[in-house]
């Protein structure tokens, strides 16, 4: 079994289009077909649906898909390992999924980390809590920085950084923006807009239900700059804001969430050198007080 085999299979399982696939792969449409066919006779199973068209996995071939992408994460890795020991430093690439009150962070570690390792590269995607988890299960992230909630996803460890709180977003003139704190109960009273996560999932579990909810804080400024609504945010809220802007952030001085963010790294054994070096990072800001909450 080749690898490139089991690449493009895994390929046309995410894609689930024959011509996608193959021009994601640079081979063929008949040549991807006859390379996964050649997969499945190793393997002695049929993985895939065949008609006119895709039309899913067998049985075998979801649990194919789960192992291929181990598998190929791990070759990735060995091939890292190998090519960083002879070029004498980490060669690859760092695959971070972030949530967006981390981002304001993320600037401190991608500094430290190509100071370190500066063969490596670093994409970044902004994602949310369940989709990191997911990425990291299906290798398609080395980590992320995200809310810790509950037990770490499969094949991933968690790693706390800080306890954060929620503060108060308003408008200069609405009534409550003079106090330099403002009640939990009168906060909870005004026409909310959060963002998706762990602020609208720990209202939702108080049965408290904002107006509107968006899939990224920079949704929830554009709803409070139009002076309508408040918010609950996350304290990295402040880094979308401009100097003198209309919004301003308070503190909730009797409730609200109190949220852990952290980093999910992908837990393999050997560790991958991608995900070592991106721990020792971490560790390193965290050990000099460079990584706080901003």
């Amino acid at each position: 079994m080749l690898i490139r085999h089991l690449d493009f299979f895994v390929t046309l399982a995410e894609e689930e289009h024959f011509g996608r696939a193959a021009e994601l792969c640079g081979v063929s449409q008949p040549a991807l077909s006859l390379a996964i066919r050649k997969l499945e006779e190793d393997l002695g199973a049929t993985l895939v649906l065949r008609g006119k068209r895709f039309m899913g996995l067998t049985a075998e071939g979801q649990k194919a898909l789960a192992w291929g992408r181990q598998i190929l994460a791990d070759y990735g890795h060995l091939r890292d390992d190998l090519v960083g020991r002879r070029k004498g430093g980490l060669t690859g690439r760092l695959r971070l999924g972030v949530i967006a009150p981390a981002m304001p962070l993320v600037p401190l570690i991608s500094a430290r980390f190509e100071a370190r390792n500066p063969m490596a590269r670093i994409a970044i995607r902004l994602m949310s809590s369940p989709d990191i988890a997911t990425a990291i299960r299906q290798f398609d992230l080395d980590g992320g920085l995200t809310w810790l909630e509950g037990r770490a996803p499969a094949n991933s460890f968690a790693q706390p950084l800080w306890s954060e709180r929620a503060l108060f977003a308003c408008r200069k003139d609405h009534p409550f923006a003079p106090d330099p704190s403002v009640p939990w109960r009168d906060a909870v009273t005004q026409p909310l807009c959060v963002a998706e996560g762990a602020i609208a999932a720990y209202l939702e579990t108080r049965h408290i239900r904002p107006a509107i909810t968006c899939t990224s804080l920079d949704g929830v400024l554009a709803h409070l700059r139009a002076g309508f609504w408040c918010g609950i945010v996350p304290t990295g809220f402040r880094a979308l804001l401009a100097p003198g802007d209309e919004v301003v952030l308070r503190d909730l001085d009797d409730g609200g969430p109190r949220m852990q963010l952290g980093a999910t790294l992908m837990k393999r054994d050997p560790q991958s050198p991608m995900v070592q070096a991106l721990q020792d990072c971490i560790a390193s800001l965290t050990q000099d007080g460079s990584l706080t909450p901003p």
